[in-house]
């Protein structure tokens, strides 16, 4: 019997192995994350918000959009997908409901604020988050929601308490040492960490698997140093996404000013890389293989397309 992708993820959370999580919002990017080797995408609301509205990471998407976007990525890739939960949508209730909606949607796991509602960035200006109580009393009721669908589901609590207003690295820490050890969270996700020592310390102290995201003064920790100091996992929230706008963003400019002579030198450049050209098609489900595949088996031979007399750019082979 195969292994359930929340069985799976858990799995990876606890492997003393440092897992990577890149992010995005489309399933595209998981796709292409899964061929080169990664093992779980985090569906990430800032970039579902950015790139599918042109809005900011102020708690504009609904849990019935990311929901959607989950069964999206579900339905084409093998990938445990780490889910934005913001901040549950509301209170306790909300974030109940929005927990087994996640779950029966197909994801592996989420995470979920300690921001009032509603939220800004993780990592602006302007954040404030709500008690200790009431973040612990959510936090129970997503692991209860869990627990009565699918226990091995990962509820991840993510502390913003660093630079939001009255918040410190030792108030974060204890209330992450509180999300542990009242709440049962699986995951900790310690947001915007100014001090590398600072993530060494925090790894110490709480008593459960975290993820630090580092806030500070480059250099960041290398990945060597996450792992030697026991983080769980390494998330990259706009991976698949911000490298791409750069390109596009570059390209563009490139055109306008030289038109075809930019777009040839792209194409060179894409022939010439050691990784090969990606192309929608290969990340496509079903590809075009696959729907000749269907086409030949359950069309009648009248309706079957000629696909020997007439060619395209990515026609399937004879």
């Amino acid at each position: 019997m195969a292994e359930k992708i929340t069985t799976r993820f858990r799995r990876l959370i606890k492997d003393p192995k440092l897992l990577l999580i890149p992010g995005g919002f489309s399933p595209l990017g998981a796709r292409m994350s899964e061929e080169v080797g990664f093992e779980a995408f985090f569906l990430a609301g800032s970039q579902s918000s950015a790139f599918l509205y042109g809005l900011p990471d102020i708690g504009l998407m609904g849990r019935k959009e990311m929901a959607e976007a989950t069964q999206n990525i579900t339905a084409v890739s093998d990938i445990a997908v780490f889910v934005d939960c913001d901040t549950g949508y509301g209170n306790s209730v909300n974030a109940y409901h929005a927990v087994q909606g996640y779950v029966r949607a197909g994801a592996a796991g989420l995470h979920i604020e300690d921001q009032e509602f509603p939220k800004l960035s993780g990592t602006g200006a302007g954040r404030r988050c709500i008690s200790v109580e009431e973040a612990v009393g959510k936090y129970k009721a997503a692991v209860a929601a869990r627990d009565a669908i699918d226990p091995d589901f990962v509820i991840c609590a993510r502390c913003d308490l660093i630079g939001a207003d009255g918040g410190s690295f030792d108030a974060a820490v204890e209330r992450c040492i509180a999300y542990v050890e009242e709440a049962k969270v699986d995951l900790i996700w310690l947001n915007n960490v100014q001090e590398k020592g600072q993530i060494e310390e925090a790894a110490k102290r709480i008593p459960g698997a975290v993820m630090p995201t580092f806030g500070g003064a480059p250099p960041a920790p290398s990945l060597e140093e996450l792992e030697a100091w026991g983080i769980a996992a390494a998330i990259f929230p706009a991976m698949t996404t911000s490298v791409g706008l750069q390109a596009t963003w570059e390209f563009l400019n490139d055109f306008k000013k030289r038109g075809e002579a930019a777009a040839d030198e792209r194409r060179e450049q894409t022939r010439a890389s050691k990784w090969g050209a990606v192309r929608f098609s290969a990340f496509s489900t079903p590809n075009a293989d696959m729907v000749k595949e269907i086409e030949d088996k359950y069309l009648p031979e009248e309706s079957q397309r000629d696909y020997e007399n007439t060619f395209g750019h990515f026609a399937p082979p004879s």
